[in-house]
């Protein structure tokens, strides 16, 4: 029973994973967020956040239901002659209108009236700047396909010409809500692109030979150092007891534990799993105490005998014949 509800979780997630991508992924959805903000910012010096952004598809006919009431419609032109629409809320656009005439965004409550040509042209420069930063954003992704190379054509302030002028097909649309000049104004704005992309797919570089050996010596140079930084702990074992648990709780302060068979002659050196790792005799160096390594008896069976004598000696051993 537990492994059935354990492998329709998975199922779940990999369903909405494999939705997540169909839909254009994160791609599309963060590019068009900080396009939109960074139009915003740069030609018109107005605060826009995204407070919420959705993808979908639809069709012709549900498309043509999208547009609010006196909205202004940018038709969009892309490649292979394909076209696109940009929906502008009344509010929105108002408050794109107003930080151009005004300098800052009004809170007075709108009247009625319909986008004009004019208005068209003053937030014409706006909506190709977040667009190109759209096309830009998604240079080397998949989203490119569909979302890259549209620009603005022309405008319409009523929808009904939209059944003639688009083709019959699925579209992708992105519904920004957006926040403008801090609160001021809240309104939406819809990208609806064609479902299947008529842009090329984007070219992803491939790393030259120089740029391939670059980064294996990198990789090579970074590994060394995490190695050479890496902590090595070896115990120094001169001899070893073994006693009863009750007489090690025993023990007192000033006790003399006598050690069988220690010798300063025969010190093992051990790793912190309790293998041993090489011997030693006792001594110093320069007044400080020291252990002269000499291989033990399973190194010495395992190595020819010209890496044990210069293991010992220091010197390669001389061969005779």
């Amino acid at each position: 029973m537990a492994d059935t509800q354990q492998d329709g979780v998975i199922r779940r997630k990999i369903a909405a994973i494999k939705a997540l991508l169909a839909e254009g992924g994160p791609g599309a959805d963060r590019s068009w967020r900080l396009a939109l903000a960074r139009a915003a910012r740069d030609c018109l010096s107005l605060p826009l956040e995204v407070t919420s952004l959705s993808l979908h598809h639809r069709s012709l006919a549900e498309l043509l239901e999208l547009p609010p009431q006196q909205a202004l419609i940018a038709v969009l032109q892309g490649p292979s002659e394909g076209m696109g629409l940009l929906i502008i809320s009344p509010q929105v656009l108002a408050a794109m209108i107003e930080s151009q005439t005004l300098g800052k965004v009004s809170t007075v409550q709108l009247t009625g009236r319909k986008p004009t040509r004019t208005d068209a042209a003053m937030v014409a420069p706006t909506l190709d700047a977040a667009l190109e930063g759209l096309e830009q954003m998604l240079a080397q992704e998949a989203d490119l396909q569909w979302a890259g190379g549209f620009r603005y054509a022309s405008f319409l302030d009523d929808p009904r010409p939209l059944g003639l002028l688009l083709e019959d097909i699925d579209y992708r649309v992105l519904t920004a809500e957006v926040s403008l000049g801090l609160g001021a104004r809240q309104g939406s704005v819809l990208l609806a692109l064609p479902a299947d992309g008529k842009a090329p797919m984007p070219a992803r570089p491939t790393p030259g030979p120089e740029a391939q050996l670059q980064s294996g010596l990198a990789f090579a140079q970074a590994l060394a150092e995490q190695v050479e930084d890496a902590g090595c702990v070896l115990n120094a074992v001169v001899s070893r007891v073994s006693l009863p648990l009750h007489r090690v709780m025993g023990l007192q302060v000033g006790e003399v534990i006598l050690l069988q068979r220690a010798a300063i002659d025969r010190i093992h050196l051990e790793g912190l799993d309790g293998r041993s790792m090489i011997d030693g005799r006792l001594g110093q160096n320069r007044g400080m105490r020291a252990i002269r390594l000499t291989p033990n008896e399973a190194q010495a069976l395992a190595l020819p005998k010209a890496q044990v004598f210069e293991a010992i000696t220091g010197e390669p051993m001389r061969q005779t014949g």
